[in-house]
């Protein structure tokens, strides 16, 4: 959409406030809402914003940020997140410019677009599907919280208690215009697990943003709460953010093998954007959680997997948690991958053998994730793909 068809839609719809979303460098969302007669002008000048109150936003000199609306992200917002007795809301991604109107480089979002533009002047097109787990909790009167529900992978009604919720989540989704693939209850008790569909990378980082926000407020609304965290209860399992990739190209290639290899080689100096704190490496190695960089046709104990029903056009990431920000997580992905289609490190040989269970002498020269965040810190410190794909800002924040 183009700022005339927003101001349009807006006036057709009534809508009485437009939520302006954008994320800090760590992923979390920041919403400033605005009054619809405000909108035209936030398209034109932006919205001031405190830089020294956004993590990762803090700039040399004190100076404000401007938040401009992407017309391109029109939505509504559904009933988990607004209040319909007060008006109907809808809700705009922003992009985040300094005043002198260049893009603010530790934007999230400016950071991803970077990395699709440089993709797309080599002739290539990426597409993600994150698939997300979160737990769902009950809380009892002395403040400790327990399982809603005590069900297991891919368990049905009345076994599984939330499919209800997982249904409203689906259609608070569609509403915004996020279209999930399929959904369904996770290993856990009260775990779950709902994939996306495939779409370009920023529409991808929106959805998972958006995700987290509607699963909150739904989770809220039946008095639960959900926990994205990648280790909600010690001896059970953790929750992933799985990313499935597809990449096109111009000339028809396929250059999966490359760009495979191209992330196994890079993966242990961007794990720390992937897996970003102390919690994500007590998932890591545990639990269906990958330990070795590894990759296999449909083998679910590898680091990446090729589905069995996907052939070799797409593939799935399984180290990911949560707790990544999506925009930083698939910025880096693309700049691992465009390193494998230049440099053609070799494949190494797939991985066959369970790995979650094979004794440690037998894995052979596989070698391990870094196991913890001060080895994932020091990984990202000393990467050269780091320091030149990501502003030195931004690098700061997560070391």
């Amino acid at each position: 959409m183009n700022p005339e068809e927003v101001m349009r839609k807006v006036e057709e719809e009534d809508a009485q406030f437009i939520c302006l979303s954008f994320c800090d460098i760590y992923g979390a969302e920041k919403n400033i809402t605005v009054m619809p007669w405000e909108l035209e002008r936030a398209m034109k000048t932006g919205i001031a914003l405190d830089a020294s109150e956004v993590a990762g936003f803090r700039l040399d000199t004190k100076i404000d940020l401007l938040a401009f609306p992407d017309p391109d992200t029109l939505s509504h917002l559904p009933q988990s997140l607004a209040d319909e007795e007060l008006g109907i809301a809808m809700r705009m991604c922003a992009n985040i410019f300094l005043p002198d109107g260049t893009r603010f480089e530790n934007d999230p979002r400016a950071i991803l677009e970077k990395a699709v533009k440089e993709a797309e002047s080599r002739g290539f097109r990426f597409n993600f599907g994150p698939a997300i787990e979160f737990y769902l909790f009950d809380q009892a009167a002395d403040g400790t919280r327990h399982p809603f529900d005590s069900a297991g992978y891919m368990a049905a009604q009345p076994e599984d208690r939330c499919e209800k919720i997982r249904r409203e989540i689906c259609l608070d989704l569609k509403k915004m215009g996020i279209l999930p693939e399929s959904a369904y209850h996770e290993g856990g008790p009260g775990q779950n697990k709902i994939k996306f569909r495939f779409n370009d990378p920023m529409r991808a980082a929106d959805a998972a943003v958006a995700y987290r926000a509607v699963v909150s407020s739904v989770a809220s609304r039946h008095g639960l709460s959900a926990d994205f965290s990648p280790k909600p209860l010690e001896k059970l399992p953790g929750n992933s953010m799985h990313v499935n990739m597809s990449i096109e190209s111009k000339d028809g290639r396929d250059r999966t093998p490359d760009i495979i290899a191209g992330i196994l080689q890079k993966i242990p100096e961007i794990t720390l954007f992937l897996n970003p704190s102390k919690k994500s490496y007590k998932r890591l190695g545990r639990d269906g959680a990958p330990k070795y960089i590894s990759w296999s046709d449909a083998n679910r104990s590898t680091l990446i997997r090729i589905p069995a029903y996907g052939g070799y056009t797409r593939f799935e990431l399984r180290s990911p948690d949560n707790l990544a920000n999506p925009y930083l997580a698939f910025a880096l992905l693309i700049y691992a991958s465009l390193y494998g289609i230049t440099e053609k490190p070799m494949l190494q040989k797939a991985s066959e053998q369970d790995l979650f269970d094979s004794d440690p002498k037998s894995i052979g020269k596989l070698k391990p994730l870094p196991m913890s965040l001060t080895e994932a810190q020091q990984k990202a410190r000393n990467s050269i793909l780091v320091h030149k794909c990501l502003p030195e800002k931004a690098i700061e924040a997560y070391l």
